[in-house]
């Protein structure tokens, strides 16, 4: 039960309870239900009425913390109640009655519009704080992004050597860790060298790249074709390569029902100034080709 235990909740809680029962017997029993103690009830003098005991009750019981959740007892106890069988059978039973009813009727009104609030409230604090995690997450991600580019720049400052290629390599598959795009680090299968793998939505793709300053070329791209067609059936390729492709190499590469896509440094900036995320772009190209047939989709052309 979600309540504010506000002055004017307590005093509606205190006019219900007056309300609900005519006789002390009858008050008595309600007030060992919610806990009240058997001290405080047995106080009750012959010569005090209703009101006295509740009076000396509400002004005590607000002072503490567990008076305070015996008050919330009282009141959820109080607003469950459909029927007053103790104000039955008087000469004006039907004035108590309607009386009763009403009591508990305001006390459910103001208790629902304290629900209400208080959820209210909650759903802005939780909103506030997924907000504030979502900050965070970005800024993370940012970082790493700049880590990821600033790394990518010192390599090209090293393009074309034999130990700027297996550094591509790792910061390759730094990416797609950061991606969170499943992978497989290079391997050597039948004696021929794989880039690794990745997969996406179910397919898996082998890894071809070349961090050269040359072009990729037809030979490339018949390579590497080779490399992806002599596995399972829905096995695709991407290739990337750094400084881009002949016209030929996309030639080569397109055709119907074509299992490559290519990627070039352009498609990495993509992803490294935070516009889409790896997999999207890699998802992106794969629907170009599928209704295409062609492999390769400039990054400026993705809004196309």
């Amino acid at each position: 039960m979600k309540s504010k235990l506000t002055p004017y909740y307590i005093d509606l809680i205190y006019d219900t309870c007056l309300k609900s029962f005519w006789r002390k017997k009858a008050l008595s029993k309600f007030l060992r239900q919610c806990k009240i103690s058997e001290s405080s009830i047995g106080s009750w003098g012959p010569d005090e009425s209703k009101r006295d005991i509740l009076d000396m009750l509400f002004e005590k019981l607000p002072s503490s913390d567990n008076g305070r959740i015996v008050i919330m007892r009282m009141g959820k106890f109080l607003m469950e109640q459909r029927t007053f069988p103790d104000l039955k059978n008087w000469e004006n039973s039907e004035i108590m009655l309607k009386e009763a009813h009403e009591a508990v009727s305001r006390l459910r009104i103001y208790h629902k519009k304290q629900e209400e609030q208080i959820q209210s409230e909650e759903d802005k604090q939780r909103t506030r704080e997924e907000f504030r995690k979502k900050q965070q997450e970005i800024s993370r991600s940012q970082l790493s992004l700049q880590k990821l580019n600033e790394q990518l720049n010192q390599l090209g400052q090293k393009l074309g050597t034999q130990k700027a290629g297996y550094e591509f390599q790792d910061w390759f598959y730094a990416l797609l860790n950061f991606s969170e795009i499943t992978n497989r680090k290079p391997y050597v299968h039948s004696g021929r060298q794989i880039d690794g793998s990745l997969t996406i939505s179910g397919t898996t793709y082998l890894v071809e790249l070349k961090f050269t300053t040359a072009q990729a070329g037809a030979p490339d791209i018949d390579t590497f074709y080779k490399k992806v067609t002599s596995k399972a059936d829905n096995t695709m390729g991407v290739l990337v390569s750094i400084s881009g492709y002949s016209s030929v190499a996309k030639k080569e590469a397109s055709g119907d029902r074509t299992p490559l896509l290519l990627l070039d440094h352009s498609h990495l900036y993509l992803v490294l100034g935070g516009i889409m995320g790896l997999g999207d772009v890699i998802k992106r190209i794969r629907r170009h080709s599928s209704q295409t047939g062609e492999a390769y989709l400039a990054a400026d052309q993705f809004t196309a």
